[in-house]
């Protein structure tokens, strides 16, 4: 389980991060574009090569890998938009919430074993994430929710659902030890390709520049990115068969580490309903564990 909590540290990190980058007024997508691009320079360097080879672009896992990279970017910005129109409240229950979705799939495609108590695990982790991050203030300076806004929280809620579970079939169908690293150095550098195209698009509309401070937010948080999701990928390759329960850990691992984190770090205050769904986080994380 080793990697799995290096994969959860590391993942908590990344949003701890990102409540820096907002207390600097930093650019979010300068940021994100240049953390890709170290995702992939951190990759190559310890891959000891550059994946694009012919070899590469046409195996199979190669449009996999690109239609990740799109996903990547785009959950990425999601995130950070629902996060500042709406609320970082709905946008956390809308990402952790996602977890219901490779667990269906996992019995679906691999047929995994449900048991009853791994099923009232993912049931109360859904209340445990609901609890940890309901918040009774309304954040200041967020306009009011349009029609449109109200699509945000699902989009992500599917689309972070279907990442996790894209990252396990491709992993169970395609990928080894030899090209694992290739494909998720690729995925990145699609990622990387399509957000710096955007960067590009919005310095022409908005006449911004690239921010130096964006370049260093970006170095810093995109090597504990690609180790995050090697991590990932590296523990259900070693967990094979259990995919139903490891990324319910991951996720559930991420909110109780994240909420400590802030709390300990930042000072944020939980109320008695966060701290209960902390708890039952753990709670959860057992059951669905060893259910």
């Amino acid at each position: 389980m080793f990697f799995l909590i290096i994969s959860i540290v590391l993942t908590s990190y990344l949003t701890l991060s990102f409540k820096v980058v907002q207390r600097f007024n930093l650019n979010n997508l300068q940021v994100i574009v240049f953390n890709y691009f170290t995702c992939v320079i951190t990759g190559s360097i310890l891959n000891g090569r550059f994946p694009i080879t012919s070899g590469n672009v046409q195996s199979e896992w190669f449009p996999w890998a690109c239609g990740m990279g799109a996903m990547f970017i785009i959950l990425f910005n999601i995130i950070g938009y629902s996060a500042q129109r709406i609320s970082v409240a709905v946008t956390s229950v809308a990402n952790k919430l996602s977890l219901v979705i490779p667990f269906l799939f996992s019995l679906y495609l691999y047929d995994e074993h449900a048991t009853f108590i791994r099923i009232l695990g993912i049931a109360l982790a859904l209340i445990a994430v609901l609890l940890t991050c309901y918040r009774k203030r309304v954040v200041a300076g967020v306009k009011p929710v349009t029609v449109f806004l109200y699509f945000l929280p699902f989009i992500l809620f599917i689309g972070s659902g279907l990442l996790d579970t894209m990252i396990k079939f491709v992993e169970h169908r395609f990928l080894n030890d030899n090209n694992k690293d290739d494909f998720l150095i690729l995925a990145f550098l699609f990622a990387a390709v399509i957000g710096l195209i955007a960067v590009l698009i919005q310095q022409l509309v908005t006449k911004s520049k690239i921010s130096r401070k964006a370049i260093v937010a970006g170095i810093a948080i995109g090597i504990p990115n690609y180790f995050s999701i090697w991590c990932l990928i590296k523990v259900l390759k070693l967990y094979e068969g259990s995919s139903s329960a490891i990324i319910p850990i991951n996720n559930m691992g991420i909110v109780l580490f994240s909420s400590v984190a802030a709390w300990w770090i930042f000072k944020e205050r939980l109320s008695i309903l966060n701290w209960t769904g902390v708890f039952l986080s753990i709670i959860a994380i057992a059951l669905i564990a060893y259910g």
